[in-house]
This record gives C-alpha cells, structure tokens and sequence, in this order.
C-alpha cells in the first residue's frame, strides 16, 4: 500500500480533508439506503434491478459479474426480487440451459419512480452551481475514487 501513497507526487492533504470524504461517502449511504427503503429494496437489490433496468434482461452470469459478487450471491439477490415481485426469470431464448433476469410490471413501475427521483435530487443537489464546478466536481471524484479503488486492491491483493 505505500506504494500506491508513494505515487502521489504531493504532499497529502490535510486529514480533515479524507474526514470531509468518509463522512459524504457515509451521507451518501444513508441518503440512498434511505431512499431505497421506501421501495422495498436494499442497496445490493436496487443494483440489480436498476441493472436489468437499464440493460434489459440478463443472465445471473452476466449480473454476478456486472456487479462484481458470486453466482451464489447473485442467486440469493435473484430470489429475494422474484419474492417480492420485482423481477421474474424467463426462459433464454437461445440458450435453453440459461435463463434471463427481467423486470415484472412491479419492477418497471419502481425503477421508473427511482429514475425520476433520481433526476429531480440531481437537480437538487447541483442545479444552480456553474458548470465548471461541477465538472471539477466529478473530475475530482474520478481521481479520488480511482485511487481508492487502487487501494482496494492492493489490499485485497495481500
């Protein structure tokens, strides 16, 4: 890991700074599990659906590896949905050994209602700032969260 540290070219900021980002990662958490409650969903079943959502159908395969866990986690998220009647499973209609994951009329309804609340918070959140901030804005984030996840795995690595 001090690698990844040596590789920064200045000095590190301030810890208040790196205090400033985990209390935003931690009011970002509770904003979106929050949010997610109201539906019925969990954070690890709201990337699925929101997955299926904007990708159509997919296979658990393709699922499991879109958001990085194992077959069995993706199954166990899979059945929880079914069970509440967000999503269904269907035959693939080219692999007979497959099926595909897609939203019921339930799930289409609720990800089309978190779409438009996503929209109008976004608005929220950053309308009337000037363009240039914002675009620092994600700017930076790319570089901050490129950077954690370099030392996500390196510390996974060991």
């Amino acid at each position: 890991m001090n690698d990844i540290h040596n590789n920064v070219s200045e000095c590190p900021p301030a810890p208040e700074v790196l205090e400033r980002v985990f209390a935003f990662a931690a009011s970002v958490q509770q904003y979106m599990e929050a949010g997610l409650a109201e539906h019925g969903l969990s954070r690890a079943r709201a990337t699925v659906v929101w997955l299926v959502h904007r990708g159509g159908p997919h296979t658990q395969r393709a699922l499991a590896q879109a958001i990085g866990v194992t077959a069995r986690n993706v199954t166990a998220l899979v059945d929880g949905l079914e069970e509440s009647g967000f999503v269904r499973r269907v035959p693939h209609p080219e692999d007979r050994r497959a099926l595909l994951v897609q939203l019921t009329d339930q799930g289409s309804a609720v990800t089309a209602g978190l779409a438009t609340e996503y929209e109008r918070h976004s608005a929220y959140l950053f309308g009337g700032l000037p363009d240039e901030q914002v675009q620092q804005f994600v700017d930076t984030m790319d570089v901050v969260m490129g950077r954690l996840a370099q030392v996500a795995t390196a510390t996974g690595d060991r």
